[in-house]
């Protein structure tokens, strides 16, 4: 059942119950690249960023080389754009932005060397355009690409403040690297709770985990969507005004070993900056927000992924080698839920054990590309086809 209203510039789409799709759909295996032993071009060791161009060959910038290697749609290596440096073609220290126009180019953002790298299809360094004006810092923030192939790179709105109180905006870029006017990312009054660190010199800060947060991306048709995370909403702020999907959630429980990993990773990251830190802020609650992550496909649909319940959704032998790479087995529970653009839930996607959300994964019509990581520890990225419930 689906409800839905008007109020303002503002058009609410709630599901009460049911969906497009009548069950749960899933995502099934169709090409895989990555080993355990073997050639170097095959062996991933720290995913950063990923793109795949409308051909389906697949970009992957692997940091711990490291290098941006292009694959076809079958997975076979087939070239490597550029090296580490700071001459032409070169990088310094990239981070998740990374696109490929519909003309073949690749788009690299390279804060190092405070630039985008420009290569062909064929790998050759063609250019470089100058990142704009508070954007030589280091995210893991994709490179947005719209339909008429400007691309959008994440800034800082103003780098003066404190960095408990950064705000973020987008700059697009033309095909020919020309910038735009910023556009601001969506905000909420609201903070999140937080903790943080500081010293004379060095100062960071992260949320508390499981609390509630504002979320925002960008949709291919040139407008942000985001969501508050109190509520399960989703706002697709568009040009004719705002689109408002809501629907139904149980609230999920924070199971205590959820809760003692996140307090064990963040206390031992900040002690590695600032020794004898303890816990400065709120405590971890006890339910998890209905939203998790937002993404948009390049054919609009938007994915939400959703609290689920925390399962150790790894084998015996993969908590294992988990527990000796970080101290205790990692709880994943990715689950997303899809709409159309129109605010319809068609249903929600069970994903695959080991399906990372970081980097983004790439989503188009009915495929799904993403890196993973195996019972063995190893690092791929493949692809997948949606496969939907049967009636």
């Amino acid at each position: 059942m689906v409800v839905v209203d008007t109020i303002g510039d503002t058009v609410r789409v709630r599901t009460e119950r049911g969906s497009v799709w009548s069950g749960v759909a899933t995502l099934e295996l169709e090409m895989s690249v990555g080993v355990l032993e073997g050639e170097d071009a095959y062996m991933f060791g720290s995913i950063y960023s990923m793109a795949v161009d409308d051909s389906g060959a697949i970009y992957v910038m692997d940091r711990q080389v490291p290098v941006l290697r292009k694959y076809d749609a079958a997975g076979h290596h087939l070239f490597d754009l550029g090296r580490q440096g700071g001459g032409p073609g070169e990088y310094k220290n990239p981070d998740g932005g990374l696109a490929v126009l519909s003309d073949g180019r690749v788009v690299q953002r390279d804060p190092g060397n405070v630039r985008m790298n420009i290569y062909g299809p064929d790998g050759a360094a063609l250019t470089s355009w100058r990142l704009p004006s508070g954007g030589g810092f280091n995210t893991g923030r994709k490179l947005f690409r719209d339909a008429r192939d400007n691309t959008y790179t994440m800034v800082l709105a103003d780098r003066t403040a404190d960095v408990t109180e950064w705000t973020y905006a987008l700059v697009p870029l033309t095909p020919e690297g020309q910038p735009g006017d910023t556009l601001f990312a969506p905000t909420w009054d609201f903070g999140r709770p937080q903790v943080s660190g500081r010293t004379e010199n060095n100062s960071s800060s992260t949320g508390v985990p499981f609390s509630p947060t504002s979320l925002w991306t960008f949709s291919p048709a040139g407008y942000f969507v985001g969501s508050l995370t109190t509520a399960y909403r989703v706002d697709l702020f568009r040009h004719d005004g705002v689109l408002r999907i809501e629907k139904n959630f149980t609230p999920v429980s924070v199971l205590s070993e959820e809760r003692e990993e996140q307090e064990r990773r963040i206390t031992e990251n900040f002690r590695s900056q600032f020794p004898g830190w303890r816990w400065n802020g709120p405590p971890i609650p006890d339910t998890k927000p209905p939203v998790r992550g937002l993404y948009v496909a390049d054919d609009e649909r938007i994915w939400v992924q959703i609290s689920q319940t925390g399962v150790a959704r790894v084998s015996e032998e993969a908590a294992a080698v988990e527990e000796e790479r970080t101290g205790s087995p990692q709880i994943r529970f990715q689950e997303p839920v899809v709409f159309e653009p129109d605010g319809r839930y068609l249903g929600q996607v069970t994903t695959p054990v080991g399906f990372a959300t970081s980097p983004e994964p790439v989503f188009r019509g009915e495929q799904v590309w993403a890196v993973t990581r195996d019972d063995l520890d190893v690092l791929r990225v493949v692809r997948y086809r949606l496969r939907l419930p049967t009636s």
